[in-house]
């Protein structure tokens, strides 16, 4: 019985073979095979990506170009026209020296100025999207009356970080880029009339009043008292701004000089107040250096603060 046994377990051994044969071993290394051929075309288009695309080593640290409370601003809060626009960048090596933005039918779309002629392409998005998209989606350079290059592309929002890749005409790589067009360059007239709070909107009377302020720009060290004296006679709104320095000569509000109200301790200036809740642009001028010299700041007015006295 134990024969027999054995006896049909080699028959049944020599079945599967003669089934399978060598066809077991050859499916497994064709397997592997495939498997291999699969991994070496993945690593080999991932390897051919990233030449396409520099890496953090080949760029310059990038510089953080957002600001603390910025939020985005859409095309449906302009008016229709051509503007002037400031456009920061996180790149020392991409810098634009001047840009045109352009609002018409709820889009907006900017020819920007480039201080050189590095780059061939750019592309709204990241560098392994660049790579990944066809090359008519790729916005070419122009060249302006004045030789420079410039570059037209769609603006989404404005106070809003916006990724950015260059084709670079020498290293024939990608190189990934933030920029940001700032709302606080536009005139006023640029936003519609329902976009920022006024003393109308905000149903203000006459009398004095005090409220939150904010400053940004500079080098980061001056300060302004917070909060501060908001006056309103016959809507016209003013704020006093008292600096946390005496070295202020005069101030720049709405393209009008205006100087001190005081002639001792920290310089204060009384100044007018188009719109609350955003940061619109002035300048002040101070002695502290070596000669004057002019210093872009914003100020930001809290309407949610405003309380009579």
């Amino acid at each position: 019985m134990k024969h027999n046994k054995i006896i049909i377990a080699v028959l049944l051994s020599a079945a599967v073979s003669s089934l399978y044969g060598c066809g077991t071993e050859n499916a497994v290394n064709e397997t592997q095979e495939t498997t291999s051929a699969v991994t070496t075309a993945d690593v080999t288009e991932n390897t051919e990506t990233d030449d396409k695309i520099a890496s953090a080593d080949e760029m310059v640290t990038p510089i953080d170009i957002t600001e603390e409370g910025m939020t985005p601003i859409y095309a449906d809060s302009f008016n229709d026209g051509e503007y002037d626009v400031t456009v920061d960048s996180s790149s020392s090596m991409f810098n634009i020296t001047s840009c045109k933005l352009t609002v018409a039918d709820g889009k907006m779309n900017a020819e920007m100025t480039m201080s050189g002629k590095g780059y061939l392409y750019v592309f709204m998005g990241n560098g392994e999207t660049a790579v990944n998209t066809d090359e008519s989606e790729y916005i070419a350079f122009a060249e302006n009356e004045n030789g420079e290059y410039t570059f037209s592309v769609p603006v989404d929002a404005l106070d809003k970080a916006i990724d950015c890749t260059a084709f670079s005409k020498k290293k024939e790589k990608w190189y990934d880029r933030t920029i940001l067009f700032r709302a606080d360059s536009l005139p006023l007239t640029a936003f519609k009339g329902d976009v920022f709070s006024t003393a109308d909107s905000l149903n203000l009377e006459d009398g004095e009043y005090t409220a939150e302020v904010s400053l940004s720009g500079g080098s980061g060290r001056a300060s302004v008292k917070s909060p501060t004296e908001i006056r309103v006679s016959d809507g016209i709104v003013t704020a006093v701004i008292e600096w946390s320095s005496s070295n202020y000569d005069y101030m720049i509000a709405d393209d009008e000089k205006y100087l001190p109200i005081n002639e001792d301790g920290n310089s204060v200036f009384e100044i007018p107040v188009s719109v609350f809740d955003y940061a619109f642009p002035v300048k002040a001028d101070t002695t502290a250096m070596s000669t004057p010299h002019e210093i872009e700041y914003t100020l930001c007015f809290d309407s949610a603060t405003l309380e009579k006295k």
